[in-house]
C-alpha cells in the first residue's frame, strides 16, 4: 500500500458494491458446474458485458436497470461461448448472482467501522431490490442484529450509472458533507478513478494486482484488502 497522505480529513466511507464488497467472480462455480470447462470464461465475459451495458445504455440515455443489463450481459456471453443456456440454467445463474460471495475480511472492516463510529455506505450501480438482497445474504449485520451500513444508494435514482458525475453527486447529498471529505473504495480500477475525478478521496482496492488505468490520474490510495480501509479511520 502507498504511504499514507497528510491531511486527509475524511469523515464517511462510501463502498462500491459489485466487486467489492461482493464477489462478482463467485458465480463461476456455479458456471463451471453448469457448463464444465467454460466457468470462469463465462464469469469474465458476463462481468465484462454488464458493466459494458451500463456504459452503453447512458451514454446513450436509455437507462435500463441494472438488473436487466445483468441477464442481458449473461445472455450475450453464453451466446458468445456458444453455451446451452436454458430457461432454468439462467434462472439459476441469475439467482446465484443475487446471493454473491462477499469477501471474507468484509464483515470484521465494517463491524470495526462500525465500532470507530465512522459513516458507512453502498454507492452502487445495482437496483435497490438487487442490492438489499445481497447485503442481507452476506449477513451484513453486527451480533445485535443491527446493519453494518448506515446508506445504500442506488443510481437508480438518478438513472445514471457510473461513472456519470450524476452518480457519484448521490454521495454528498446523502451525507451532507463534500465528496473531499468522503473516502470512496472500489475494487474497480475504472470506478475509483471515475470517483477521484468527481472529487472523493479514493481507495483502489487492487485484488488482482491489475496495472493502473493508463490515464494519468491515481486515486488517493491504492490497497490490496478492504482492511485497508482502516487505515483512513484509526483508532481513537
Amino acid at each position: 500500500m502507498k504511504s499514507p497522505k497528510p491531511s486527509l480529513s475524511v469523515q464517511a466511507v462510501l463502498f462500491d458494491a459489485y466487486g467489492t464488497l461482493f464477489d462478482v467472480y463467485s458465480v463461476g462455480t456455479l458456471a463451471e458446474q453448469l457448463f464444465p470447462g467454460q466457468g470462469e470464461a463465462l464469469a469474465v465475459l458476463w462481468r465484462d458485458k454488464q458493466i459494458e451495458y451500463t456504459r452503453l445504455v447512458s451514454m446513450s440515455q436509455r437507462y435500463r436497470p441494472f438488473w436487466e443489463l445483468t441477464r442481458a450481459g449473461l445472455r450475450y456471453a453464453c451466446a458468445r461461448l456458444q453455451l446451452d443456456l436454458t430457461p432454468e440454467r439462467e434462472t439459476q445463474l441469475l439467482n446465484q448472482y443475487r446471493h454473491l460471495g462477499a469477501f471474507p475480511e468484509n464483515k470484521a472492516v465494517l463491524t470495526a467501522l462500525k465500532a470507530r463510529g465512522v459513516t458507512t455506505g453502498i454507492l452502487s450501480n445495482g437496483d435497490p431490490e438487487m442490492l438489499g438482497i445481497a447485503v442481507r445474504s452476506a449477513g451484513y449485520v453486527d451480533d445485535k442484529g443491527q446493519g453494518l451500513l448506515d446508506h445504500v444508494l442506488s443510481v437508480e435514482s438518478v438513472q445514471r450509472f457510473k461513472t456519470d458525475p450524476a452518480a457519484y453527486a448521490l454521495g454528498p447529498q446523502a451525507l451532507g458533507i463534500p465528496a473531499r471529505q468522503i473516502l470512496f473504495v472500489s475494487s474497480n480500477g475504472w470506478d475509483a478513478i471515475g470517483a477521484t475525478w468527481y472529487g472523493y478521496c479514493t481507495l483502489w482496492v487492487n485484488r488482482f494486482k491489475l496495472p493502473l488505468e493508463a490515464l494519468d490520474t491515481e486515486p488517493t490510495r491504492t490497497g490490496s484488502s478492504l482492511r485497508d480501509v482502516l487505515d483512513f479511520f484509526p483508532k481513537t
